[in-house]
């Protein structure tokens, strides 16, 4: 059912993207091809030899506004640069430059590696040579020209596409972070199950775990697995609670009867683990607030108290529902 879910998410996703591209292409909101009118100013002079000439762009609001059929009329003056290129003369803005929308959507495409927004200078007629301005006044005076930005098509399908390789590489980033940790406390597990001490835990937590887990048999190492794992995310200890969730996950399929759905206990115990209460904050959280973090102290509790109880609630009221007491493998 789960995947069925993730397929329509993706797939409305699509379809929204593809939608909103559409649209934008219909109406041409980032006028591709056209040529956006500016003003250019050289505050140095402008030398005919140099293949990089320092300049101020000026964008009038009204027709920055009138280009980009939008509401806003933003402040748009920028420094830059003109570069001379085998392709023609480019306009590029200073990397640092806070744009507006569409300019903003425009820059991902049309950036340099430098991560500059540039443009081809089109009807642009080079000033006379000459030194730098001596006053205020002339620095201000320019010549009238136009850039055409690189073509922007399908921004929102893009963005999706560039973001599900993004979180692909994540995912396996932590996949591969995580082989450590596992390793590390399934060892230790190894260890605390030939010493007896899983044997020595198992006996002792039975007496709360029972009545939430009833389908588990007695002295089943299961219930150590789960109370270890509980016991890593009452101390914070996020880390310890993914290898012991894991082997706890593992010893509950061992008393499942089938292998594709959930048993009662598996429900509770990924709505226990989904809680997540903690007496103790994450060690995360202790670096980066310090002191303060003993304003949330309460709060953290408080929260983590009424998630489990709520997780506890729902995973009983929801397992004597007659449409899940059919799908249970132990029924």
């Amino acid at each position: 059912m789960l995947n069925y879910i993730w397929a329509g998410l993706i797939i409305s996703a699509f379809v929204f993207a593809v939608g909103n591209d559409v649209r934008d292409l219909t109406a041409d909101r980032y006028r591709n091809g056209q040529a956006l009118p500016v003003a250019l100013a050289f505050p140095q002079g402008y030398d005919s030899t140099a293949r990089r000439v320092p300049v101020a762009i000026r964008i009038d609001p009204s027709a920055y506004a009138d280009f980009y059929r939008t509401d806003q009329r933003p402040d748009t003056s920028y420094i830059g640069y003109v570069l001379r290129t085998r392709e023609g003369t480019q306009l590029r803005f200073a990397a640092d430059a806070r744009l507006p929308e569409p300019l903003a959507t425009i820059a991902k495409v049309s950036a340099s590696r430098d991560k500059e927004l540039q443009g081809r200078l089109a009807g642009f007629t080079p000033p006379a040579p000459g030194p730098a301005p001596d006053s205020a006044a002339a620095t201000g005076a320019g010549v009238s020209s136009g850039v055409v930005f690189e073509p922007v098509r399908f921004v929102k399908l893009n963005a999706i596409a560039a973001a599900a390789l993004d979180f692909a590489k994540t995912a396996a980033e932590i996949a591969l972070g995580l082989i450590g940790v596992l390793s590390l406390f399934l060892g230790l597990l190894k260890i605390g199950e030939q010493a007896g001490i899983i044997h020595g835990l198992v006996k002792l937590v039975q007496p709360i775990l029972r009545p939430l887990f009833p389908e588990v048999p007695r002295d089943h190492p299961a219930l150590a697995m789960i109370a270890l794992s509980l016991t890593a995310n009452v101390f914070g200890l996020g880390n310890a609670a993914t290898p012991f969730g894991i082997k706890a996950m593992e010893e509950l399929q061992k008393l499942n009867k089938s292998e594709d759905t959930a048993t009662n206990s598996m429900v509770m115990m990924l709505a226990l683990s989904t809680a997540s209460v903690q007496l103790v904050p994450p060690v995360l959280l202790l670096a980066l607030l310090g002191l303060q973090i003993n304003r949330l102290v309460f709060p953290i509790i408080a929260t983590g108290l009424m998630g489990l109880i709520i997780a506890i609630v729902s995973a009983k009221l929801l397992g004597r529902l007659p449409g899940y007491r059919a799908s249970d493998p132990n029924r």
